[in-house]
């Protein structure tokens, strides 16, 4: 039978997960591959492990040329934000979450090719995004700085909205974002939450 741990135990090392007492609005990402189950199981470690490590490594590069930072690596999806440097001008994360994004659908392409010549399956993804207050937590010892918040669920939960190699946002983010040249806004089904009821759901074109 599984033991909770005593107040010693949530107090040592092992189970040092804490508020750091910091709350930030951020804007908050996440990149998931398609049909990544099905896609590993036809493959051998090595391909898998290879598979994986083109698909994060490639994210990792675009989100450091935008000034994201990757959170939460899940093998076959990613989790990413953010921050808001102080000299930064007004509105300059939300062009830098957009222009990030669309950057990670751009590179499939790319990617695939990559991947075929090695002989391994192309490599297809959704990318979801979503604006707002989110808690930061204290680093531990098998993790870094970490956030919860609702952006971080509902950035997951409409993933599946968007189309293969496309891009959805929700509705506290398109408010930021809707104005933005150069890209156009399509509403999709919302999403029911238990939190904010039907909340809106936008795919992301150029």
């Amino acid at each position: 039978m599984y033991q909770y741990p005593t107040s010693h135990a949530r107090d040592s090392a092992h189970f040092n997960v804490t508020f750091s007492g910091l709350s930030e609005k951020y804007c908050v990402g996440f990149v998931d591959i398609v049909n990544s189950t099905k896609i590993s199981a036809n493959m051998n470690e090595m391909q898998w492990a290879r598979y994986y490590e083109t698909f994060l490594n490639s994210m990792s590069e675009i989100l450091q040329r935008f000034g994201g930072v990757a959170i939460k690596n899940c093998g076959d999806s990613l989790f990413f934000y953010f921050p808001e440097a102080p000299e930064q001008k007004s509105g300059f994360i939300f062009h830098s979450c957009i222009d990030c994004i669309i950057a990670m659908t751009d590179a499939q392409k790319s990617i695939s090719e990559n991947l075929e010549k090695e002989g391994l399956p192309s490599l297809n993804y959704r990318v979801s995004a979503d604006y707002g207050k989110v808690a930061i937590m204290n680093p531990t010892n098998i993790s870094g700085t970490d956030l919860v918040g609702p952006p971080v669920n509902i950035s997951a939960k409409i993933n599946r909205k968007a189309e293969k190699n496309g891009i959805v946002v929700g509705g506290d983010l398109y408010l930021f974002v809707k104005n933005f040249e150069c890209y156009y806004f399509e509403e999709k089904p919302s999403l029911l939450t238990g939190v904010k009821g039907a909340y809106p759901v936008y795919s992301v074109h150029r």
